[in-house]
């Protein structure tokens, strides 16, 4: 389909897809500040680290804490590897058409490969996924304050414990609904960029604290912990990983602002062993210090005192902030589709009061963070990496080549209907 500028193939011959105009609408400013070694480090620590660490400790639990290390380690060299494709086919693109192809995001990457369809299923899958980051800090959001406030137990926060308590869950959660709607209704990302700035500091802070916390009961008492879970589990595990190394979606734009983007890929891979390392250490420390007790929201177990406290309506604040910068790709996506690119307040307010009602009856952080890793993350961060990767290069690597995508598809389907089926069965047992 596509071939080297120098050496093009008959049938690689023909012109890539010429977009309308509505096709080529950016999700991403086109112009291009140059990014340092270490700004390239931090931006893609930033886009990959986000509230999907806050459960891993429970995750560990499910699964064992071996087993749950060695899950995330090959979720975390498999997403890096399916992340260079996608630099590796939009290098090759430009290469053939002299660097005009203008591919800043994912959505443009599938226009390119796929056409109209390629972009559509790209925008649809990155409308759920965001808006599903967004639902699980609603539910965090409103379990947290549940927990400080009312004082019930962590198994007792969810629809399965009476309509008394779902209506407190519900109040705190309508009670974000009006001041979602005036963020949400803030034009451009410049002026969240603050708010950007508070959630990271914040998320790093917060983490250092529950796990200085977690070394502190760790040396007072030993916990009994299994290293290994069952088969269900392992799927399960693997949802909760893809949703927290999910960052696919800004790998493009990333890159593309990259003074040296020739060493991209190996920031990217450093990039992805220090977060490994972030949230293996964070994983395990969290369950070894509470073992069967660790809940599916970590600063769940961190008790009522004033520091514990102060860190768990900190991380509330932060992702209460952070909602309209996760929700901005949605914006773009559906005001190009629907109101020709224009600002339109009514598209967005509309899906602030869908992810709020989604918000409403799902019991379980932990498990709602395996269902989306296990079904929209796992298309995005393998099944399309693949598919793209595959007819993109088809002519030029051979059998080896082409298999190796096909096997990385077809483990992608396996995973998100095996993890959606376990996160699907995990979040409906906890309603009866």
């Amino acid at each position: 389909m596509v071939s080297d500028k120098k050496n093009p193939s008959p049938s690689s011959s023909r012109k890539l897809n010429s977009p309308p105009a509505e096709e080529t609408t950016p999700l991403i400013d086109n112009t291009k500040p140059l990014s340092s070694h270490p700004k390239t480090l931090a931006n893609v620590f930033i886009a990959i680290v986000g509230a999907g660490v806050l459960g891993m400790p429970y995750a560990f639990k499910r699964t064992g804490w071996i087993m749950g290390l060695l899950i995330l380690s090959f979720i975390a060299a498999s997403t890096t590897y399916c992340m260079t494709l996608l630099v590796q086919i939009r290098r090759k693109l430009d290469s053939y058409e002299n660097g005009t192809t203008n591919i800043s995001s994912f959505g443009d990457l599938g226009f390119a490969v796929c056409g109209t369809l390629g972009r559509f299923v790209v925008d649809v899958l990155i409308t759920l996924s965001q808006a599903g980051f967004c639902i699980g800090y609603l539910i965090f959001i409103a379990n947290t304050l549940l927990h400080l406030f009312h004082d019930e137990p962590s198994s007792d926060l969810g629809l399965s414990s009476g309509m008394s308590r779902f209506t407190v869950k519900s109040l705190y959660i309508w009670g974000c609904f009006p001041f979602q709607l005036g963020l949400n209704s803030i034009k451009t990302l410049t002026h969240l960029a603050p708010l950007s700035i508070f959630a990271d500091v914040v998320d790093i802070g917060a983490m250092g604290v529950v796990m200085l916390e977690d070394l502190r009961l760790i040396m007072r008492r030993r916990r009994e912990v299994k290293a290994f879970g069952g088969v269900s589990v392992f799927f399960y595990g693997m949802g909760v990983a893809l949703f927290g190394y999910e960052g696919i979606a800004m790998v493009l734009p990333i890159e593309s602002e990259m003074k040296d983007n020739a060493k991209f890929n190996k920031i990217l891979a450093l990039s992805m062993g220090l977060t490994t390392l972030m949230y293996g250490a964070f994983g395990a420390l969290g369950y070894f210090a509470f073992g069967d007790k660790t809940k599916d929201i970590i600063t769940s177990n961190l008790g009522t005192g004033w520091i514990s406290s102060l860190v768990q309506l900190g991380l509330c604040i932060n992702l209460f902030f952070t909602f309209p910068l996760m929700m901005n790709p949605v914006y773009e996506i559906v005001e190009r589709r629907f109101s020709g690119g224009r600002y339109c307040v009514w598209l967005r307010w509309l899906f602030v009061l869908i992810v709020s009602l989604v918000a409403l009856f799902v019991p379980n952080f932990a498990d709602f963070l395996s269902l989306v890793g296990s079904s929209v993350c796992c298309c995005l961060g393998f099944i399309l990496p693949g598919l793209f990767h595959l007819l993109a290069f088809k002519d030029e690597q051979g059998c080896k080549g082409c298999s190796l995508d096909i096997g990385i598809m077809i483990f992608g389907v396996v995973l998100a209907i095996s993890g959606t089926w376990f996160s699907l069965m995990e979040i409906l047992s906890a309603k009866e």
